[in-house]
């Protein structure tokens, strides 16, 4: 009878050749307009719904020096687990500069799944530059203040970054170890790629 530990070894190869394969077959832009639209759509209305469930959000739209939304990222597991969701990213102004994607893989005690958003600030611009140079991750959800009304009054940055989640939906149990990568594409390299 194989043991525990090669159980949990396979496991987490298994985990790992799985989180490659999602992750090379997703690109992080749209591939097509009518896709880039279906996300600025969504992405505006998310956006508007924060600004509406907590207006003291304003302070950090008005300090940031940009903010990245993923309006809709589904998560799902039983042991074996893993997340992915597509947004854009804008500058201070609230200027669209690319698109960016988060996946999350985690292994531990879980079942189910659920969908929600983020609004990533960044405080300046060294966090921002991290951000898109790939050099940016979060643990899984460590940070992230629940938007509800006034929550972002005492919200603080924390390494440069605040984290908002608004919309959970669905159920997930969970007590598992992984977290949040984040992929980017400046605009002008995905307008190229547009079918």
């Amino acid at each position: 009878m194989p043991s525990l530990r090669r159980i949990l070894a396979y496991l987490v190869v298994f985990a790992f050749i799985l989180a490659v394969a999602v992750a090379s077959a997703c690109s992080t832009a749209p591939q097509r307009e009518e896709e880039r639209r279906a996300l600025s759509a969504d992405t505006a209305v998310f956006v508007g719904r924060a600004k509406e469930a907590d207006p003291t959000l304003s302070r950090f739209f008005a300090d940031c020096a940009g903010y990245a939304v993923l309006p809709e990222i589904g998560k799902g597991g039983f042991v074996l687990g893993g997340a992915y969701g597509k947004g854009q990213l804008f500058d201070r102004q609230g200027r669209l500069i690319g698109y960016c994607d988060v996946s999350q893989g985690t292994l531990g005690a879980q079942i189910g799944g659920q969908s929600f958003g983020e609004i990533i600030f960044f405080e300046n611009d060294r966090a921002l530059t991290d951000f898109k140079d790939g050099r940016f991750a979060l643990a899984a959800q460590a940070s992230a203040v629940a938007l509800t009304s006034g929550a972002g009054a005492a919200a603080r940055y924390d390494n440069g970054v605040a984290l908002f989640i608004m919309n959970p939906k669905g159920l997930m149990l969970e007590a598992s170890v992984g977290g949040q990568q984040f992929g980017y594409q400046a605009l002008a390299a995905a307008d190229g790629r547009i079918d």
